[in-house]
């Protein structure tokens, strides 16, 4: 409410724009003065790492090119990262399971929060601002496994600590993202194959 949308704008604008660091992001925009085009810009360019993520997972898609890509649609952080499978391809239903409790929890959060927030006092006496990074990092957790995705983890970190003083907000999560992607891919891909070939499968 402080950026100066109205209940039902904050709520609407939740069911669009279905990614927190984009909706962050752009109402930090319009708060301070800024413009529609800059904030649309900066959302685009934070959701602008989900088009690696749908590259990714899109070949797990059942249907053709057009049901895949509706389907991809339902991509977000922490359903791609709980349908992976292990071995480069993702479990289509869990994905978009998960996606859809997610979409009606956070509408349905935005709501309260938008109708009845400013009776619930400071967030931050909570603790609230702790969830965001203990979410991201539970997803980063199942990808330390190996010394390979460590290495990723850490080119990934560095390279966004890079652009982030020299770009504008996004840039540096979306190249951080698809320099991970490259190496995660390698290694699912790589274990693949040493799966196919102790169990005989053709590659």
């Amino acid at each position: 409410m402080e950026a100066g949308f109205s209940p039902l704008a904050a709520i609407v604008f939740s069911a669009i724009v279905f990614a927190g660091s984009a909706q962050f992001a752009s109402i930090s925009i319009v708060g301070a003065g800024g413009g529609a085009g800059a904030a649309v810009a900066a959302a685009t360019l934070m959701n602008s790492r989900f088009l690696p993520m749908s590259a990714a997972v899109g070949p797990s898609f059942s249907g053709g090119p057009l049901k895949r890509a509706a389907k991809g649609q339902t991509v977000v952080d922490a359903s791609w990262a709980m349908s992976s499978r292990g071995d480069g391809t993702f479990d289509e239903h869990l994905l978009i399971g998960a996606s859809a409790i997610a979409y009606a929890m956070c509408v349905s959060g935005t709501a309260v929060g938008a109708i009845w927030g400013d009776k619930l006092g400071d967030p931050s006496s909570f603790g609230l601002d702790a969830i965001f990074p203990a979410f991201f990092f539970g997803l980063l957790l199942n990808e330390l496994r190996s010394r390979r995705a460590r290495g990723v983890a850490a080119l990934g970190a560095a390279i966004a600590l890079v652009l982030v003083p020299i770009t504008p907000p996004g840039v540096p999560v979306l190249v951080a993202s698809l320099a991970s992607l490259v190496g995660l891919s390698r290694r699912a891909r790589a274990e693949v194959l040493e799966r196919q070939e102790a169990e005989g499968e053709p590659r």
